[in-house]
């Protein structure tokens, strides 16, 4: 019985510590107008999760997250932007070559939508990789892309994980995605990436 009542309790833990670094991403995005905040509060989230798949479970939440909101904020806006540029230039252009009738245009739509697959494989080990290493600003576009391709397994494995998470939870419990959707997305996606990253961490010193 008493195991019983401590597995609850550690779950009620960290249900609210889940709950708590959800709620701290949405209050800082909001802080930096949307627009400036999405970024470095991902970044910041990210920062919390990966710590806790180290092992170290019982950090000062708000302390790293600000910390790493208040640090990164500048890179991760400037790696966002670059990010959103490219992502909306692809859709940009598939928009542009299926409204056209050329056969030729619709074929070549196909590559376009090729590369935006690239590019969201990039978007998803993009903040794992913000926080766990010290690159210059073009490889953290690059090494994403490389895990990525060379891990498609763990690639295709977070992709259906994460979005059949969010859909379940979308269709019986929508309202769970405030409270939780952000945070264990993150977790997800960071205990995947972290698999890979002691094969990287010579490489990208």
């Amino acid at each position: 019985m008493k195991g019983f009542v401590n597995g609850y309790y550690n779950l009620c833990v960290w249900v609210m510590k889940f709950a708590y670094v959800n709620l701290l991403w949405v209050s800082f995005t909001l802080l930096g107008l949307i627009v400036f905040g999405f970024t470095p509060a991902t970044t910041a989230m990210f920062a919390v999760v990966r710590k806790w798949i180290m092992g170290e479970k019982d950090i000062a939440i708000f302390k790293l997250f600000w910390k790493t909101y208040r640090n990164e904020f500048f890179k991760a806006n400037l790696l966002g932007g670059l990010l959103f540029i490219l992502g909306y230039i692809l859709s940009i252009e598939l928009q542009i070559l299926r409204a056209q009738d050329s056969l030729v245009y619709f074929i070549a739509s196909f590559g376009v939508i090729a590369v935006i697959i690239l590019y969201l494989i990039v978007l998803m080990y993009f903040f794992p990789i913000l926080v766990h290493f010290n690159l210059r600003t073009v490889q953290y576009i690059k090494w994403p892309f490389i895990i990525g391709i060379i891990h498609p397994i763990l690639t295709v494995f977070l992709i259906v994980g994460v979005v059949l998470i969010n859909y379940i939870t979308f269709i019986t419990i929508p309202a769970l995605l405030f409270f939780f959707g952000g945070s264990v997305t993150a977790y997800a996606l960071m205990w995947g990436a972290s698999q890979t990253f002691a094969k990287y961490e010579k490489a990208t010193i």
